[in-house]
C-alpha cells in the first residue's frame, strides 16, 4: 500500500515522501532480518509522519478490525504456500462445504435469532481451523453445522 502511494504523483512534498521512501525501506530490511518489532515500529512511525505533515493522499492507519483481517489474509496466505498439495485440497473442498450449508442456512426463511447467531459461530470457528489449516477441527464444525441443517428441515 504505501509503495503504491509513494510511487504516484500526488503533487506533495517531495522531501516528506523522500522521508517516508526511507523509512519504509528502513522497515522492510528489519522485517527482512527478523527483526519484526522494529518493522512494525517503522510503519507505525510512517503513519504518524504523514498525519503530522497532513499528506491527504497518504494511506490511513487501519482501524482494529481491518488490521486483524489483513494480518489473517497474510497469514492464510503464508500458510497456504507450504501446505501439501493434498491437505490443500482437502481444506479447500471443507471449505466449500461449509460455504454451501452456510448459504442454505442464512437463506432459510423462519430462522429464529438463535440460530442464526449458531450459524454465524460455527461458520467463524470453522474458518478460523481452515485458516490455521487445521481440517479435523474444520470437518468438527462443518458437522455442527450440518446438525443445524437438519434440525431446521434445510439440505445440507
Amino acid at each position: 500500500m504505501w509503495s503504491g502511494y509513494l510511487n504516484a504523483r500526488t503533487g506533495e512534498d517531495p522531501q516528506v515522501r523522500a522521508r517516508l521512501r526511507s523509512t519504509l525501506q528502513s522497515a522492510r530490511n528489519a522485517a527482512a532480518g527478523g527483526e519484526l518489532d522494529t518493522g512494525r515500529a517503522l510503519v507505525t512511525e510512517m503513519y504518524d509522519d504523514a498525519r503530522e505533515t497532513d499528506l491527504p493522499w497518504a494511506p490511513v492507519q487501519p482501524g482494529p478490525c481491518t488490521a486483524d483481517l489483513q494480518a489473517r489474509d497474510y497469514s492464510k496466505d503464508e500458510l497456504r504456500t507450504v501446505l501439501p498439495v493434498r491437505l490443500r485440497e482437502d481444506l479447500d473442498s471443507i471449505a466449500l462445504f461449509l460455504r454451501v450449508t452456510g448459504r442454505r442456512l442464512k437463506n432459510a426463511p423462519g430462522l429464529d435469532a438463535a440460530t442464526r447467531r449458531d450459524v454465524l459461530y460455527v461458520s467463524a470457528r470453522a474458518g478460523m481451523a481452515l485458516d490455521l489449516a487445521h481440517p479435523t477441527a474444520a470437518r468438527r464444525e462443518l458437522e455442527r453445522l450440518r446438525e443445524i441443517a437438519r434440525r431446521c428441515n434445510v439440505a445440507p
